[in-house]
């Protein structure tokens, strides 16, 4: 009994040494000249490159492009490597044409690699930043040019009148859509004009009753007048009816 929990406090000691033995992340190892040699050939392709030879190298085959990448030792992929020749002319399209740049400056991590110089163009310099993964293929550049103070409150308030403008003209837009709902009748206006028609047709009911009522009463002296002329022996010149009551009928109790 007491050989096996020897045995067991034995292996919790082993089971707790590899723990605190555990492999740390370190940053992975790179050849500089290795590196510097492709961001060297990356600068002086972009350089030296035209927009023919450029589409002609977009149309080779991906498998065409990964063997001539395999052939010179460069790690690059299609992908990368094109949208790294596209951030370089996008930079030299703003700072003017290349110059010259500095020192490379490595910064290696566990999971890739950064490289930082900076560059001279003819009207402004730049900082310009080589993005490497673990396996030191690249994945990016970016051109990061350098705004003088007055530059940049120039873009400043460029951007803010646009914003400034944009709302404006917004408020304008909404005001003037609002300004024309007067012209629009609503639903209690289209109420009215329908039940408008109605009413007027009620009102004109009664109107119509006392004319068919006093044309009866005519047509019914007329009748009176001729009865009592004929009883008389007269005409009715002799005679003006001038109103007529209803009399109650009788009522007889049996």
């Amino acid at each position: 009994m007491k050989r096996k929990i020897s045995l067991l406090l034995g292996l919790l000691v082993m089971v707790l040494s590899f723990t605190g033995c555990a492999k740390t992340e370190e940053p992975i190892e790179y050849d500089e000249a290795a590196v510097g040699q492709m961001i060297d050939f990356l600068i002086q392709y972009s350089e030296s490159v035209d927009e023919a030879s450029l589409e002609e190298w977009n149309n080779l085959s991906e498998y065409s492009q990964n063997y001539q990448f395999m052939q010179s030792g460069l790690r690059f992929t299609p992908e990368s490597f094109s949208s790294a020749i596209e951030s370089w002319k996008a930079g030299v399209e703003e700072c003017g044409a290349y110059v010259g740049h500095g020192d490379l400056k490595y910064t290696a991590a566990e999971d890739g690699l950064e490289v930082s110089t900076h560059v001279e163009y003819e009207n402004r310099e730049a900082d310009v930043v080589f993005e490497f993964d673990e396996k030191l293929y690249l994945e990016s550049v970016n051109v990061n040019a350098e705004f003088s103070t007055g530059e940049i409150l120039k873009k400043a308030g460029l951007n803010t009148l646009l914003g400034m403008g944009t709302v404006f003209s917004v408020l304008i837009f909404i005001s003037i859509v609002i300004s024309l709902f007067k012209f629009i009748p609503s639903g209690s206006q289209k109420k009215a004009a329908q039940a408008a028609p109605v009413k007027a047709e009620a009102e004109a009911a009664p109107a119509v009753e006392e004319v068919a009522e006093e044309a009866d009463d005519l047509e019914l002296i007329a009748v009176i007048s001729a009865a009592i002329a004929a009883a008389e022996g007269t005409s009715t010149d002799g005679f003006v009816v001038r109103s007529i009551r209803r009399r109650q009928a009788n009522r007889w109790n049996s």
